[in-house]
């Protein structure tokens, strides 16, 4: 059977320790290329995962066989990259956030429509098995009706995640535009989305640059959210959390609550309000920690949902709504105002 040959531009941490060795591990894929401007990451990717080393990623796209993309690049370059991946007809898989605006976001899946490719945002919270299973509790009304909930995604910051360490780009607003917002929030906004099922109407934010040195960008930001059927919630996204990774959500319903990813042993826990609970070890959540789950279920899908001809579960379309969310907790601190989505 013939495999379906990748190429992933940018060989920095998201590329290295997530996107390559998940393709390397898929049985239908092939690994024709990688690409960074930085020589040395890019053959070091060669060597360990295969491919045509490239430092520039018009190239890649120009003279590789490439079925398929990831973008594995700084906030800035995601946009530009991936249109022109996708108008030299290849599938994109794009980190996330999607894009810095919406014109940006509107253009990429404008790009995918135009060139009948695929276009996928690297969500992978929706992947996490207590978190499917949490909307599956939900949407079969096993909460009745639902109230509140907190979301958060903190930890000590990039700089002991990213190749760069304290001088990455993550820290530097011409290149990432937006910070912990962006690293981190993004992924519980469209957590909630998809937990829910409905989207986020109106959105009010604090947001602060008070944790770290030699940045310009957001690294923490307290959001209120209300969902179109009135759900409200906090969003907390920070690179403050100095100790340990929080990854938590808390779901408050008519019946009960679910706490998802807020125990050591089990993943999901449900307390209904006749006093009993269910306990369920469906596997930890992927942490940038040692001892996360092995894979993150984005790469299976994007390949899937191209060897299958299917939209993927997160599109540009889904991409962009959850950076919306994102977006209007920037404009409510600019504007110390609620935004309405």
């Amino acid at each position: 059977m013939t495999k379906l040959k990748i190429g992933v531009i940018g060989c920095g941490s998201i590329a290295t320790h997530r996107h390559l060795p998940e393709y390397a591990q898929n049985k239908e894929v092939e690994i024709v290329a990688v690409c960074d401007v930085v020589e040395k990451r890019a053959q070091a990717a060669a060597t360990t995962f295969g491919g045509t080393a490239y430092t520039d990623y018009k190239q890649l796209l120009a003279d590789s066989d490439a079925d398929a993309v990831s973008v594995c690049l700084p906030n800035y370059l995601h946009a530009p990259v991936s249109i022109a991946a996708l108008e030299a007809g290849k599938h994109v898989l794009c980190e996330k956030p999607m894009a810095t605006s919406r014109e940006e976001a509107d253009q990429m899946i404008q790009a995918a429509e135009k060139a009948g490719k695929k276009l996928m945002i690297g969500h992978n919270q929706r992947f996490v098995a207590s978190h499917q299973k949490a909307k599956e509790l939900i949407a079969n009304g096993e909460l009745g009706r639902i109230y509140s909930f907190r979301t958060a995604f903190g930890h000590g910051g990039p700089e002991g995640w990213s190749v760069d360490g304290a001088s990455s780009w993550f820290f530097k607003k011409d290149e990432a535009f937006i910070g912990a917002l962006g690293d981190l929030g993004v992924h519980k906004a469209d957590l909630i989305r998809y937990i829910l099922g409905e989207e986020v109407k109106e959105v009010s934010a604090f947001v602060e640059s008070n944790a770290k040195q030699n940045s310009n960008v957001d690294d923490n930001a307290v959001c209120l959210l209300r969902t179109e059927s009135g759900i409200i919630g906090t969003l907390v996204a920070s690179w403050a959390y100095v100790s340990a990774e929080d990854n938590s959500t808390v779901i408050y319903g008519e019946k009960g609550v679910l706490r998802l990813v807020d125990d050591p042993t089990y993943s999901l826990i449900a307390q209904y309000k006749d006093g009993s609970t269910v306990n369920y070890e469906l596997g930890q959540i992927q942490s940038n920690d040692e001892g996360g789950q092995s894979n993150t279920g984005v790469i299976d899908h994007f390949v899937e949902s191209i060897l299958n001809n299917e939209v993927p579960l997160i599109d540009g379309k889904q991409g962009k709504r959850s950076l919306e969310v994102i977006l209007a907790a920037l404009e409510s601190h600019q504007e110390k105002k609620n935004i309405q989505l």
